[in-house]
């Protein structure tokens, strides 16, 4: 709801990514009376956000984001939206971020947190404060308690905490942000190839025999990383993830409560009831994430 001061607030500036979550997080802008300005980032962002004050940019376009700046007075960013790790040719350099390609090249060389926090703090460098998605649009996060009508059975809460530990200790290796723990057993872990690949790896596992469980056995599990900087990247589920793991065969879906965003969490509940899998969102303090 507006109030004098978000009405002459500055705009926030949100840099799109794909997907359906950067919508979401401009709606929850909107509503809270702030006004925004979307970098569309090219190759990544959907065409039908160019409704909104915007401008397509790479993501190397620091000359964008000063000229931008001067013009619209934001001193705010935030990202949300699904980026694919470029490749240093990929980021198409201006002249302002060519002065920093021994910087940005630095910070190629480490997972995806460094390459994050290494392009938050260029972005600084600039005047402009990097935001979390659950800073500016907190509405999106994933609330606390059970979303649906069917409920993990005892042993399933075992997988959960279970897969909870795992995924606490391998964040400091900068590795996904999600397991499938079936019988205290790590199926599978999240790498690179992110959630809906890992999946579609457990469903074809189960196809050709490699992993033998019950038709309705496993639970995906996902949280930040460890000592994640929650401005960036925290974990995203939407509906696909719902058809994704009814087809790989799961019983259901655990999240970190508040460590998670989603686009709508009445219908991703209801997606959930209609596929048979429960939801779950647990508190920080009982996922072992600090």
């Amino acid at each position: 709801m507006a109030t004098p001061e978000t009405a002459s607030a500055p705009p926030i500036a949100i840099a799109c990514g794909g997907g359906k979550f950067p919508e979401a997080g401009i709606a929850s802008v909107l509503r809270q009376g702030r006004t925004v300005f979307l970098f569309l980032l090219e190759g990544f962002a959907d065409p039908a956000l160019e409704r909104y004050p915007h401008v397509w940019a790479k993501l190397g376009s620091l000359s964008k984001l000063a000229n931008a700046q001067r013009e619209h007075g934001f001193k705010e960013l935030v990202l949300i939206g699904d980026v694919i790790r470029p490749r240093i040719s990929q980021i198409g350099f201006d002249w302002r971020s060519l002065l920093l390609l021994p910087r940005a090249a630095g910070i190629f060389l480490g997972g995806d947190d460094r390459l994050l926090k290494g392009a938050g703090e260029i972005f600084e460098s600039y005047g402009v404060k990097l935001r979390g998605a659950h800073e500016v649009a907190p509405d999106i996060l994933m609330p606390e308690g059970l979303l649906t009508r069917t409920k993990p059975s005892a042993d399933e809460m075992e997988d959960i905490r279970f897969g909870f530990r795992l995924l606490h200790a391998t964040g400091p290796f900068d590795v996904g942000q999600a397991a499938v723990i079936a019988k205290r057993r790590a199926v599978a872990i999240e790498a690179s190839e992110g959630t809906s690949a890992m999946l579609a790896r457990v469903a074809d596992m189960r196809a050709n025999g490699r992993l033998r469980l019950g038709s309705r056995e496993g639970v995906l599990v996902k949280a930040p990383k460890r000592n994640q900087d929650r401005r960036f990247d925290l974990p995203a589920i939407g509906l696909n993830s719902i058809a994704e793991a009814k087809t790989a065969g799961l019983a259901g879906i655990a999240l970190e409560a508040g460590g998670s965003i989603v686009t709508d969490v009445e219908e991703f509940a209801a997606a959930a009831n209609h596929a048979g899998l429960f939801v779950i969102a647990l508190p920080a303090s009982e996922t072992g994430v600090p």
